[in-house]
């Protein structure tokens, strides 16, 4: 008996050696978008502050998909894709909902705007009628959604632009720079929102209209976004002064069998090392650690985050 509770004991101890070894897979959207950004990030704080292994692995779209069916561990995106995933409305209409993601954290807002050339006629997002813009979005349902919201502030719909389709984010981008289109959506301070200024001579922003119904309107295409006012920064291209632009919340997630200790651990280090973060991402600045925990319709958060927040009293959340 008592050579069997070694055996045992070993086993466990082998198996904890195990878990702790795990690589785990960080699903972004492609390189240079402003999820990519934060999750490598994200990866750094795991990886240096965590004692765990972690690598990013951006795709072509979200990573819902990847966390729900077990080939990921960990993703990040915007607050409405992930309730559209969990209860398979809107953009998974008639996929069923999902109940194998798991809430770890409230990261930052990402702010999104239609870029133009420095030197283009184009002052608003009115001006965009007749123009040449990305759409369809194959990839990434959400970005459409986020197009179709800007246009609507203004009164325009996709039959008033000269519509050029682009398979995700970063391709509509590129075809800008190309000299394909005549504006392009993308989030402040992004990596790939300096490339494209850098290539075409420089870019400005388009402000948003902040009327009621202007909100309704992104509401309705993004649900849970909101007009916020940004100021000018070295990093954040094509803002020249005060602007109102166009957030939503980004969030990390997981899946319900991931271990508690493990997500305890991704939990508090990224709580912990906001600077670290920042160093490697400039809009982690805005990232708000006692704000992580956030009440959202539909979604739960997983054990281990829960125990975090707990400990932290920032649990239950008070928003």
């Amino acid at each position: 008996m008592k050579r069997f509770s070694i055996a045992i004991i070993a086993a466990a101890g082998i198996l904890a050696c195990a878990a702790q070894a795990q690589t785990l897979s960080i699903v972004t959207t492609p390189a240079g978008s402003f999820t990519n950004s934060v999750g490598n990030a994200v990866a750094k704080a795991i990886v240096e502050h965590a004692g765990l292994r972690a690598t990013v692995s951006p795709q072509q779209s979200h990573g819902q998909e990847a966390v729900h069916d077990g080939s990921a561990e960990v993703s990040l995106a915007t607050l409405s894709d992930v309730q559209m995933y969990v209860t398979g409305t809107v953009d998974w209409e008639g996929k069923g909902p999902k109940k194998n993601i798991r809430l770890i954290s409230r990261l930052v807002p990402i702010t999104t705007v239609f870029y133009v050339r420095l030197d283009s006629s184009v002052k608003s997002l009115g001006d965009l009628k007749g123009k040449r813009i990305s759409v369809g979005y194959g990839a990434q349902k959400a970005v459409h959604r986020v197009v179709l919201a800007l246009l609507a502030t203004v009164g325009l719909t996709e039959k008033d632009v000269q519509g050029v389709p682009a398979r995700n984010i970063v391709q509509a981008a590129d075809d800008f720079a190309a000299g394909k289109t005549d504006a392009f959506v993308f989030a402040l301070g992004s990596g790939k929102v300096k490339q494209v200024a850098v290539s075409v001579g420089g870019i400005r922003a388009l402000p948003v209209p902040t009327d009621p119904n202007a909100v309704a309107q992104l509401r309705k295409f993004v649900p849970g976004s909101y007009p916020t006012t940004v100021k000018p920064n070295p990093n954040l291209d094509g803002i020249t002064g005060p602007m109102p632009v166009m957030a939503y919340d980004v969030v990390l997630f997981t899946r319900a069998d991931m271990a508690d200790e493990v997500i305890y651990k991704i939990t508090k280090a990224v709580h912990d090392n906001k600077k670290d973060m920042a160093a490697v991402f400039g809009a982690l600045n805005a990232f708000e650690p006692e704000g992580m925990a956030k009440n959202y319709d539909d979604l739960t958060y997983h054990p281990g985050a829960i125990k975090f927040y707990q400990e932290k009293r920032l649990w239950p959340p008070k928003g």
